[in-house]
């Protein structure tokens, strides 16, 4: 990491401090102008992912962005659309599916190790709504985009991205008009299905399991950055790097397994 930039340039100075950083920038366009950056992670508030996404793209700057990539499908559309006209890489940093552990279920399931795959369950729920991006609508605040998404990617990963014939959804939104709570069950070809819970208002086991016409992958707590298996009653583990320092999220150090992939991406 040769730079790190924020609106709050102490805070940027602290960061940067704290984990040996040698640039510091007090805005996004000033990093933007350093001919030494090569890669930039976004990991603004999700309202700013869009914006700050576009404008590195265009400053010819590969950019790995955190979840979700946008808030809607236009904003999406748009930066794919600039990062083609500038042939340059976007990535949307959805870290779980680097995981060692996340790189052998699809192992697993390639080898048909549990058989067909009939139901695939995921839930993440955490005490949230004290936080306010995760209360506050202009902050791109509610269960879906900031932890839900992660029960939607896992099942996308076991049904290899494979569009659903059909979604139900049933929720319940705060006064500030985002969603608290909301169960999703999708329908893929074949007659398989799919059941995603997330919530900010409880605590959930924060599993995920996949059923096979031959056995089970489970996936014990945290699901969003899993360090275990249990295959078929069989349990392994997927330990991450010790931190050198204290991080504020469990598993915070697996964040190196997206980045080497965007690595691996650029030298192909």
């Amino acid at each position: 990491v040769v730079a790190v930039a924020a609106r709050n340039l102490k805070r940027a100075e602290e960061f940067a401090q704290k984990h040996c950083i040698p640039k510091v920038y007090s805005s996004y366009e000033e990093l933007a102008k350093d001919p030494e950056i090569d890669v930039v992670y976004v990991g603004t508030i999700h309202p700013h992912h869009h914006p700050v996404g576009i404008m590195f793209l265009n400053a010819k700057k590969n950019v790995l962005c955190e979840k979700p990539l946008a808030m809607n499908l236009r904003e999406v559309k748009e930066l794919v659309a600039t990062a083609k006209t500038n042939n340059i890489f976007l990535m949307e940093a959805v870290w779980t599916r680097y995981f060692p552990a996340s790189l052998e279920i699809s192992r697993l399931l390639s080898q048909e190790a549990v058989g067909e795959v009939k139901l695939v369950r995921a839930d993440f729920g955490a005490c949230l709504k004290n936080i306010p991006r995760s209360v506050e609508k202009e902050l791109g605040g509610g269960a879906l985009l900031d932890i839900g998404i992660y029960c939607l990617q896992f099942v996308l990963m076991v049904y290899d991205g494979e569009k659903p014939e059909s979604i139900q959804a049933s929720g319940v939104c705060l006064d500030s008009g985002v969603d608290e709570s909301m169960v999703v069950s999708l329908k893929f070809s074949r007659g398989r299905l799919a059941v995603c819970t997330c919530t900010i208002a409880v605590d959930l086991p924060n599993e995920a399991v996949i059923f096979g016409t031959k056995g089970t992958i489970r996936v014990p707590a945290p699901m969003w950055s899993p360090t275990s298996l249990i295959v078929n009653g069989k349990g392994t583990q997927y330990p991450v790097p010790e931190p050198y320092l204290p991080l504020n999220f469990i598993n915070s150090t697996g964040m190196r397994y997206e980045a080497e992939e965007v690595r691996q991406c650029l030298l192909k």
